[in-house]
């Protein structure tokens, strides 16, 4: 009677536990454009995750994000091959390429400038940035977006 009773406790302290993570995958897909091919579909297969369920629920928590902006995303999977995932904020060079209308970053950012940003723009993008950046406030935030866009060969007015 006695054994009985601990083996029930047991198993409901088993259910209660956390999932054994298996791998952590880290991807950059197109806002709702997830499909079934590379690299979604051998990063997932290769675990063996249902690739069609992370396709169908990444789509649609991107539906509300412009549609072809490479978003970053981390998923976690278990070892009962599910799986759960976050995605983050699009890259800051990204943004800037768009907020500059230039197709890519100077290959020699030190002496070929390619566009101009101003401060109006690097807020912007500080706002969109903010949760996944290391900053204390704002004006820290800003500073980081300036960076990179110095970086890629963008001119930055108003700082």
């Amino acid at each position: 009677m006695y054994l009985g009773e601990l083996e029930s406790v047991c198993t409901r302290l088993e259910s209660k536990m956390a999932k054994k993570i298996q791998a952590y995958i880290k991807l950059q897909v197109k806002a709702g454009e997830a499909n079934p091919s590379p690299p979604v579909g051998p990063a997932l297969g290769q675990h063996g995750v249902n690739i069609m369920e992370f396709c169908k629920a990444f789509n649609a928590k991107t539906a509300d994000v412009e549609k072809g902006l490479p978003i970053p995303v981390v998923i976690t999977v278990y070892a009962d091959r599910s799986f759960t995932f976050i995605t983050k904020t699009p890259p800051a060079s990204v943004l800037l390429m768009k907020a500059a209308g230039i197709p890519k970053g100077s290959g020699t950012p030190n002496t070929v400038k390619v566009g101009t940003v101003t401060k109006a723009q690097l807020e912007e993008i500080a706002t969109t940035k903010m949760q996944d950046l290391n900053a204390a406030d704002m004006e820290a935030a800003v500073r980081i977006i300036a960076g990179s866009a110095r970086s890629m060969g963008l001119n930055v007015e108003g700082l």
